[in-house]
């Protein structure tokens, strides 16, 4: 695993974030762009294994979305106040920052995580690194 591929996930994961958050609420904060790219890598990196399933995925998947989103929250919303979002209205709740309701979402949205992870893999693992071979001469 080279860096240059979580760098690269890393990325992936920063625009399509914004993204989905751009089509769906119209606007989008700084602090989710990276969250979305720190998920990414962090699925790309469970995905790696041939093992996991989409079912099993999805559910970790869900569990550290969920995860990460509970600090950040506390740290745009609380302790900064730069109001990110507020689940407060929402049943099964935490503080406002993580609900049930979107941990469902977050598993749904890993889905297409899962295969976008999947491709980035193959496309990394089917390119070959150059290199001099033996007979080459550079004289």
């Amino acid at each position: 695993m080279k860096i240059h591929q979580y760098f690269f996930t890393f990325l992936m994961g920063f625009f399509l974030y914004a993204l989905v958050e751009m089509t769906g609420r119209g606007y989008t904060h700084w602090t989710m762009c990276i969250t979305g790219g720190i998920v990414m890598s962090t699925l790309y990196h469970i995905n790696r294994r041939n093992t996991m399933t989409l079912i099993k995925s999805c559910f970790l998947g869900s569990v550290i979305i969920t995860s990460i989103e509970l600090p950040v929250g506390i740290f745009d919303n609380i302790i900064m106040h730069w109001d990110v979002w507020d689940y407060s209205d929402l049943p099964l709740n935490f503080m406002g920052q993580i609900c049930l309701f979107f941990s469902i979402y977050w598993f749904i949205l890993c889905i297409p995580a899962f295969f976008i992870c999947r491709m980035i893999r193959e496309r990394f693992e089917a390119q070959k690194p150059c290199s001099l071979s033996s007979d080459t001469s550079l004289t």
